[in-house]
């Protein structure tokens, strides 16, 4: 759910741990990693259920779901098929779980869940697994731990076999899919969407994938969560999420509050805001960073948006606007228009300071060197796009779990009026050729499954204290939610690092070290403890 313009998709980024440089972009396509063909949906198989499941599924208590509580994970080695470029795959080891497809009727299908496991380095250290999610929802928790064991979760390798798992719609577990590449090229681009265009990508992800719809929501999510966590032998789930990570963590917490061991979560989600309320609320944190993001341009001698700090960010958005009246061909022949323009702005605006010295240089080679092909590599990279024009499911994912999620209730067109009114006033340069049509995306109307349980609060009694981490500059989970959070968890703990961009751990030392000390020991940094950002 991110902020939105035209085709700018409205969701939450993943963290991305190997972000973009701006030296290592080649104008060709992007960072996004091509996936080999995954497991569809799976007919009933090992492991069987003959009990009948009681009206809400009880977890490893349910007689029907034991057989999946106790089955015997094969780790064995990862093969490389091409899909993971620049990893070890030696130091991991990989293996495929079943789940239900249907949690009340678990003797029906299954779905396969596609794991890694970075096993636990340090001698007599190890505490347990760590499962970790990235975000999205869309974003694969294999390509998180093998891209992150040896960098950004160093500090807990030591001591925990790190888990990543794809989540069922994602990646390789029974993806969804909705569009062909010509699709999602031509979905992209578009700065006016058709009236249909909720509908096409409905009627695409129905055709392709109708069967799983109805059962990727996080709820089901977080089920197949604490059947992984009983496959693995772990009494209690020790878990790191990020931003949609949060919600996942969130729904775990309510549905097992038991079985909660030490749970962080990072870029905080509010579930209980509608798909518009908060859109309004991302769409204005994207609008502030993104003139803190001018206002630091023009420090710099290479800035393309000149010396007034008081101007740059109307001459950036004036660009980028422009591009859909004259749109700029890159290398390959491919056009930037002022979606694609957008979607990499705003994609380097969740980041570090590199970040922002990446989209610097990329905006300057489009508006001074009539170049555009950084400013495509950068969408490219948000969007899931290889070098070769292939596309991750991140983004059909996104639309088929959001809708799994928030489609129970859709908004009166007096809400929609009045979204657009609030969005225009708070974020006046994101949004000033926004029509109603933007404020769908994805567009749950057209959706062919709707779940019956609207957005609700987060609430988990009983659940064991969990450390919520805050930044107060977040674009896309604002600071807000992550004191609302804390606030209505039990026992919980607000962490705030004091700066810009999405998400705090790979920010700052300080949140880094105060989370991996809570993970391995159970210590929560004092109340009200602020961290300074590191880059």
């Amino acid at each position: 759910m991110i902020i939105a313009r035209a085709r700018l998709t409205r969701r939450i980024l993943p963290v991305v741990l190997g972000a973009t440089v701006l030296a290592g972009c080649s104008g060709s396509g992007g960072t996004g990693h091509a996936k080999s063909a995954p497991p569809t949906v799976a007919a009933s198989a090992s492991p069987t259920a003959s009990p009948s499941p009681t009206a809400t599924p009880t977890g490893a208590d349910d007689p029907a779901l034991k057989p999946f509580y106790g089955q015997q994970i094969a780790w064995g080695a990862c093969t490389d098929d091409g899909s993971y470029p620049n990893v070890d795959l030696s130091k991991f080891q990989c293996a495929t779980a079943k789940v239900p497809l249907d949690y009340t009727h678990p003797a029906g299908d299954t779905v396969d869940l596609a794991l890694v496991r970075r096993q636990a380095t340090g001698k007599d250290q190890r505490v347990g697994s760590l499962f970790v999610n990235p975000g999205g929802p869309g974003g694969s928790g294999i390509e998180e731990v093998l891209y992150g064991a040896d960098s950004e979760f160093k500090g807990l390798s030591d001591h925990f076999d790190l888990i990543g798992f794809d989540p069922r719609g994602v990646g390789k577990s029974s993806p969804v899919h909705c569009l062909d590449d010509a699709g999602h090229d031509q979905w992209y681009t578009q700065d006016h969407p058709a009236q249909n265009k909720g509908k096409t990508l409905a009627d695409g992800c129905q055709a392709n994938s109708g069967k799983l719809l109805p059962f990727v929501g996080t709820v089901n999510v977080a089920r197949d969560l604490d059947v992984l966590r009983g496959a693995v032998g772990d009494q209690k789930l020790d878990y790191l999420g990020f931003s949609y990570g949060t919600y996942l963590g969130t729904s775990y917490a309510e549905q097992f509050p038991d079985r909660t061991g030490h749970l962080v979560l990072d870029g905080v989600m509010d579930p209980s805001q509608t798909l518009l309320d908060s859109d309004v609320q991302q769409m204005a944190g994207f609008e502030g960073v993104f003139e803190r993001w001018a206002a630091d341009c023009v420090t710099h001698s290479d800035c393309p948006l000149g010396k007034d700090p008081g101007t740059a960010a109307k001459k950036a958005a004036d660009f980028l606007d422009g591009l859909a009246a004259n749109p700029m061909t890159a290398k390959d022949g491919r056009q930037l228009t002022a979606s694609q323009g957008w979607t990499g702005t705003l994609s380097m605006l969740y980041g570090s300071s590199k970040s922002w010295d990446n989209l610097r240089l990329g905006l300057g080679w489009a508006m001074q060197g009539n170049k555009p092909d950084y400013m495509l590599d950068f969408a490219d990279g948000y969007n899931g796009r290889d070098a070769k024009g292939h596309y991750s499911n991140m983004q059909d994912a996104y639309a088929a779990i959001t809708c799994a999620d928030y489609g129970a209730v859709m908004p009166t067109d007096a809400q929609v009026d009045q979204a657009l009114q609030d969005d225009q006033q708070k974020s006046p340069y994101l949004t000033k050729h926004f029509t109603k049509d933007d404020l769908f995306d994805p567009d749950c109307r057209a959706w062919p499954y709707h779940p019956s349980t609207p957005p609700q609060p987060i609430s988990a009694p009983g659940a064991a204290p969990i450390l919520v981490v805050g930044s107060t500059g977040d674009d896309a989970t604002p600071y807000p939610w992550a004191q609302k959070a804390a606030a209505a968890l039990p026992g919980a703990v607000l962490l705030t690092r004091d700066g810009d961009g999405h998400t705090g751990y790979g920010k700052s030392a300080c949140i880094k070290t105060a989370v991996d000390t809570f993970l391995v020991s159970g210590t929560m940094p004092a109340a009200n403890t602020h961290c300074p950002t590191d880059q």
